[in-house]
């Protein structure tokens, strides 16, 4: 389905947000100060605004407080992205997605109204490292502080047992919230206790951090 989307700030994290999603189909507004980041994102966006967005009047008459989520990216100008971010709560926008510079900045974005806090480089070494520690991670997400989804193939010692036998919940406080087949492409949402796991299945878990990488130690 078609959703409208607003991104502010076209560095590069910006640029590809906006590119990604327009890629996707949906319709999305990209705002930046520098006219060349505008230029270059014409060919990648529905609508490419040359505008300061730290101005509250400006944005509401953008009809920010319709669109599906507004993601802000200001890089290191902190103030600007925590100006915005207010002026954004203050208007009703529903989900408001924010780059911080540092967990402080994330903390005060929170505070005054970010709905979800990015912090591209933690992120991204947090992926390259259970990649490399844990080779059958195929795809690691944070959730929250405490929170991740993991997509991995099933392990050997997996193989052959139920969910029933694994009892991944009770044991790590796991749990497997859906099933790809990679051999048939078949994908399960919240897969029967009695499935039978086998060697070409990626396991789609949820849980705690430090469960899940207990569990895949």
């Amino acid at each position: 389905m078609k959703k409208r989307y607003c991104v502010i700030g076209l560095g590069s994290f910006g640029f590809h947000v906006a590119a990604t999603l327009y890629a996707d189909g949906h319709e999305v507004m990209a705002i930046d100060t520098d006219r060349d980041r505008i230029q270059a994102v014409r060919d990648h966006s529905s609508f490419a605004l040359l505008a300061d967005a730290a101005n509250k009047a400006f944005l509401d008459g953008q009809g920010v407080r319709e669109m599906d989520a507004v993601v802000v990216s200001t890089g290191e100008r902190s103030h600007l992205s925590t100006l915005i971010t207010l002026y954004l709560k203050e208007l009703g926008v529903r989900r408001i997605l924010v780059k911080a510079i540092s967990e402080d900045h994330g903390r005060i974005l929170e505070k005054i109204g970010a709905t979800d806090i990015i912090y591209p480089e933690k992120d991204m070494a947090r992926r390259i490292a259970h990649s490399l520690s844990s080779p059958n991670v195929l795809e690691f997400i944070p959730l929250a502080e405490d929170y991740s989804l993991s997509e991995t193939a099933a392990s050997r010692s997996f193989i052959g047992k139920t969910l029933i036998d694994l009892d991944l919940r009770n044991k790590h406080g796991v749990t497997v919230i859906a099933i790809k087949d990679m051999l048939t492409d078949q994908f399960i949402v919240a897969p029967s206790p009695t499935y039978l796991i086998k060697d070409s299945d990626v396991l789609i878990l949820i849980g705690k951090t430090v469960a899940i990488d207990r569990l895949l130690a």
